[in-house]
């Protein structure tokens, strides 16, 4: 599918066998028994129960997919990815085999079941890394200023995040209270925050570790990186505001993220791998995507995906990723030059994915100029968030032979405070 298409596109063109992203799942016979999936259009293959059925796999790769989560899979590396991944697209092309496990009943519908949060996740880091989301929030809180801190384009910004709170896609996000100042005021108070945001972002899921004191470079990104999911950091912009000098975000982000059910392998997404925008800085050695070797056996550590943010099902923002000044590999080179180790489950998010034009900012505190022009649509007005809310990411990528490849959707629904 071109990309001038007009054409809505199916599930049976964004989730193809081109793409097969892995997600965790119940049934209502077993909710006690979580299963591992991988979607094909509107369907979900029992993976562990097919690879089975039709002996796709040799030990040990054949317990991959039996487990309840996608834990023992992220930690067997990529040659095992490699494998699995292979086997399974065997099954859903080959017509013999797609009709074996058709027959069995190992192909369910994607309404029938329960998506479950499809890893254990070890530690949580976010980032701060697209030049225009930067850019227009320096610009917004530093009018008299620079827009940029002057360690912006040396090093990929971050913090250290909260990974108890992580959530999967439709789990309900309620208001979060915490300490703001009003306008005006000179003592704070304590309440629901007023200034609900979400942050339209993509994780990045470490499957292979690392050691104590080894520092990962950039170019082993792709053997410690097992997939990437949509990502939405929601925000409470007035109890932000009041804590984060000098220490950063702390209780204004710490009570959810959410993630998408479905993580898409890497190997899914080569077509979308594109070279970063053009640095402007003189990088670091061990940040600097331009030196040889550098940039793997491909153009580059970016990535083309195209994200649709809808508030109460209207499309509000279409921000582009491609656009990301600091790319994922050199976020992971960062995260480890101190000798921090990785461990399986890991997630890193990429920060606010926001584009040069004025429909491509991925939050409201952005799209609304901190609540001084508020959006308009079917919804109302709206500033920030309100409660009954809800917020849904999409996104595709180029795919093989003109194709798509889609991500899974993360949404929420804002209740309210307790």
């Amino acid at each position: 599918m071109s990309e001038a298409s007009t054409t809505e596109p199916t599930a049976d063109d964004l989730f193809g066998p081109d793409n097969l992203p892995y997600g965790v799942y119940t049934t209502p016979d077993a909710p006690e028994r979580p299963r591992i999936g991988v979607r094909l259009g509107d369907r979900v293959l029992d993976a562990g129960a097919a690879a089975g059925l039709l002996n796709l796999l040799e030990a040990p790769d054949a317990g991959l997919l039996t487990a309840p989560s996608l834990d023992p899979l992220l930690a067997a590396g990529r040659p095992a990815w490699s494998r699995v991944r292979a086997a399974l697209r065997t099954a859903v092309t080959d017509p013999d085999r797609l009709a074996r496990v058709t027959e069995a009943g190992l192909l369910l519908p994607l309404s029938g079941v329960t998506m479950r949060l499809p890893f254990t996740v070890a530690d949580y880091v976010d980032f701060y890394s697209s030049e225009h989301h930067a850019t227009n929030v320096g610009r917004l809180f530093r009018p008299d200023g620079e827009p940029l801190t002057p360690n912006w384009k040396h090093l990929p910004i971050g913090y250290h995040g909260r990974a108890g709170t992580v959530v999967v896609s439709g789990t309900p996000v309620v208001r979060p209270g915490g300490q703001r100042r009003p306008p005006g005021a000179e003592e704070p108070v304590f309440g629901p925050s007023t200034r609900l945001d979400i942050e339209a972002e993509v994780g990045f899921v470490v499957g292979t570790p690392s050691r104590l004191g080894e520092a990962v470079p950039m170019d082993g990104f792709r053997d410690h990186v097992f997939g990437l999911c949509l990502l939405n950091d929601w925000s409470a912009r007035d109890v932000q505001a009041w804590e984060y000098v000098p220490l950063g975000p702390f209780l204004g982000k710490s009570f959810a993220t959410s993630v998408a059910a479905w993580i898409t392998p890497l190997e899914a997404l080569e077509e979308a791998r594109t070279a970063p925008p053009e640095r402007t800085h003189p990088l670091l050695p061990y940040l600097d995507d331009t030196a040889p070797g550098a940039r793997d056996d491909g153009p580059g550590h970016g990535y083309d995906l195209r994200i649709t943010v809808r508030l109460n099902g209207e499309i509000i923002a279409e921000p582009p990723f491609s656009a990301m000044y600091w790319t994922a590999a050199q976020q992971l080179a960062h995260l480890t030059v101190n000798g921090a180790s990785l461990r399986t489950g890991d997630l890193y998010a990429s920060g606010t994915v926001s584009g040069p034009e004025p429909h491509q900012l991925g939050c409201l505190l952005e799209l609304t100029r901190n609540g001084r022009d508020p959006i308009t649509g079917g919804f109302g007005k709206r500033t920030f968030l309100e409660d009954g809310d809800e917020v849904t990411l999409t996104a595709w990528a180029p795919g093989p032979g003109g194709g798509r490849i889609g991500l899974g959707e993360v949404t929420g629904r804002i209740e309210p405070a307790g």
